[in-house]
């Protein structure tokens, strides 16, 4: 058994008459990312004490710190500036043959599925798109449909419209059978939910920083699996190529990139203003531990789940959910007022198709959760 964490409001910039459950969106900022950007924009400001090393040495040690996530393999991590990015350096160093299907799920979010629609147009190969099939999991839906025809799996670890789960050590294992690629969209899971790149052996893992792992807006992960790591990068920036920390020397054009998974960082990854920020979040978010905050937020999501079944709410069963995300099925006539009616109360959820999505973090207090339950029965009213 892991330690469920007490609440950690005092470390959160949410005012106490706030009650905040849109993580799923943005997540709440922490007070040491906003002390982190306030003195980064600070130094930015003194552009004369900005000396060489500060280009690289946060860069890396954000890479190390996000490695943490990835099994300890920092060298597999490139720093990008949002999913689509993610998803458009695993479109151009993925191969596959035409008449090949590349598997995603229905209503799954537009970043993937544009580029993967694009990628088919220029592949020669299809979009086969999974439906949750009545009385079954997302992750049977996947399995029955993962044969020998799908070239490319591209699955979340959550849906992102109401936190329904997917087992990917199961559809991993099917991915590697048929032959498949498989890459992962984290965005809605990393930061709650391990990731064990050594055993599902994903070709790229994509997350935004700014949701679970408290980051700020514009710094995203790449994680790149080995064999990918020679590949072809989206652009060709300076400071990707070996021998970028020689300032002096930067004419002398070289062909040679950066170790590792580098090559596929964003230009101006640097970012100064946003980069001690990412660092604190990533910071506390492994200082507090993944399988603590798990647990913690699946005992707050399991409370909140009994309760709002009890009001007549049809919440996503436990087992088929994420411990972090709780989607709320609602009935039509619930679906354009329930979010404004909670925001009049100060409790902010989202609305993603006819799911009211649910998803706190470690500042949510039992006075939070109450101020829901009691806000969500009088829009039953």
């Amino acid at each position: 058994m892991v330690d469920a964490l007490p609440p950690q409001r005092e470390l959160f910039a949410v005012p106490a008459e706030v009650a905040y459950f849109n993580t799923a969106t943005m997540a709440p900022q922490l007070h040491a990312v906003r002390a982190a950007g306030d003195e980064a924009l600070r130094a930015r400001g003194e552009p004369w004490n900005i000396q060489t090393a500060d280009w690289f040495d946060d860069v890396e040690r954000l890479r190390t710190l996000a490695g943490r996530l990835f099994s300890g393999d920092a060298e597999g991590v490139a720093l990008i500036p949002a999913t689509s990015y993610g998803f458009a350096v695993a479109a151009r160093n993925l191969e596959v043959p035409s008449g090949s299907k590349i598997l995603v799920l229905a209503d799954e979010y537009p970043s993937g599925i544009y580029t993967w629609q694009r990628f088919a147009g220029r592949t020669g190969s299809s979009i086969l798109t999974v439906e949750r099939r009545p009385d079954s999991t997302w992750t049977e839906s996947v399995l029955a449909a993962l044969d020998e025809r799908v070239s490319i799996v591209s699955v979340p670890n959550v849906h992102w419209t109401d936190g329904a789960l997917l087992d990917l050590v199961r559809i991993a294992d099917r991915t590697h059978e048929v032959g498949a690629r498989l890459v992962i969209d984290a965005s809605q899971s990393l930061g709650v939910l391990p990731i064990d790149v050594e055993r599902l052996r994903p070709d790229f893992v994509i997350s935004v920083g700014y949701k679970w792992l408290l980051g700020p807006f514009g710094l995203s992960y790449l994680y790149v699996a080995e064999e990918h790591r020679d590949g072809e990068p989206l652009e060709e920036n300076w400071i990707l190529r070996a021998g970028s920390d020689d300032f002096a020397r930067l004419v002398d054009y070289r062909d040679d990139y950066l170790p590792g998974a580098r090559r596929f960082d964003v230009g101006q990854r640097t970012n100064f203003e946003l980069m001690p920020m990412a660092i604190a979040g990533l910071e506390q978010i492994l200082a507090w531990g993944i399988t603590r905050i798990e647990a913690t937020l699946a005992q707050t999501t399991g409370a909140l789940a009994t309760t709002l079944r009890n009001l007549g709410f049809d919440a996503v069963p436990e087992g088929q959910r994420g411990p972090h995300v709780l989607g709320v099925a609602l009935p039509p006539a619930l679906r354009s007022g329930i979010v404004p009616h909670l925001a009049r109360a100060n409790c902010f959820v989202a609305l993603r198709s006819t799911t009211m999505r649910i998803a706190p973090h470690l500042h949510t207090t039992p006075a939070d959760i109450d101020r829901l339950v009691v806000s969500c029965e009088g829009a039953l009213r």
